[in-house]
């Protein structure tokens, strides 16, 4: 019946009902909650300092030795060297992507 009015983009009515039981049961704010399928990339500081603590000893390590080293994904030691600590891969090695006087 929706769809004759709304179109074939418009909600199933069971998900508009689950949502409406959901609400019922007190859920009502949803952007804290994750998603499914969502990484959740867990990043504190004895973690970012162990992965340059890594790479500082061995510049050409790998991302995935690093995952294995310390037990975490792939995605999450992307994340940290890149997003964290600022690094890119030169010649195979690690370096910090603004370098300084040194």
């Amino acid at each position: 019946m929706l769809h004759k009015f709304i179109g074939e983009q418009c909600l199933a009515r069971c998900t508009i009902f689950r949502w409406y039981q959901r609400y019922e049961a007190g859920r009502v704010i949803i952007k804290e909650l994750p998603r499914l399928g969502q990484a959740h990339v867990v990043s504190n500081s004895a973690t970012i300092s162990a992965v340059d603590e890594l790479i500082r000893q061995n510049r050409p390590i790998t991302t995935r030795e690093i995952a294995f080293e310390l037990s975490i994904s792939k995605g999450t030691v992307h994340h940290i060297i890149h997003r964290k600590l600022g690094y890119g891969k030169v010649c195979a090695q690690w370096v910090p992507k603004h370098l300084s006087e040194n």
